[in-house]
């Protein structure tokens, strides 16, 4: 299990490391990095997903380890508290950025529109209150990105729970 320690609330999110082992490697050593830490969800979009995991509250990037693999043919679905990797158009390009959905995305699911999808590695098993609450928010334009929030919603820890 992962807590996230939000401005907004906790999220509790468990890990499926059988179906998507090295995602779940690859993020719990962010979370054991305190790479996380002090940063925010920079994209939030109604009724689609909110993300988080690459800037700090003034909009800066944090750098990252090399991307991994995508483990999206992994028979996880991208439904209403899962969680996936946030990637580019490049298939293989993942590193430390995630999104919660907050509606059914099938058409991020294995095999999506580029014959890979998003890798889905885990769901939220408390706190999808806060998630909800965090979609809703203002979003602006900022520092060359769209659909970021108003306010800043910090992520003011992550860490690994029981």
């Amino acid at each position: 299990m992962i807590t996230l320690k939000t401005s907004m609330g906790d999220i509790v999110i468990e890990l499926d490391h059988e179906k998507a082992p090295k995602t779940c490697e690859n993020f719990e050593q962010y979370v054991r990095d305190g790479h996380y830490d002090d940063t925010i969800f920079h994209r939030v979009i109604t009724n689609f997903m909110i993300q988080g995991g690459g800037f700090t509250k003034e909009m800066e990037q944090k750098p990252t380890r090399d991307p991994i693999e995508n483990e999206a043919k992994n028979g996880l679905k991208n439904t209403v508290g899962s969680i996936a990797m946030a990637r580019t158009q490049a298939p293989h390009s993942a590193s430390a950025q995630f999104f919660i959905n907050v509606r059914d995305n099938v058409f991020l699911d294995h095999p999506g529109q580029d014959g890979w999808g998003y890798c889905v590695f885990g769901r939220v098993t408390d706190g999808m209150d806060v998630v909800d609450q965090i979609q809703l928010v203002d979003t602006t334009d900022r520092a060359g990105h769209s659909d970021v929030p108003a306010n800043p919603i910090l992520i003011e820890k992550a860490e690994i729970s029981a």
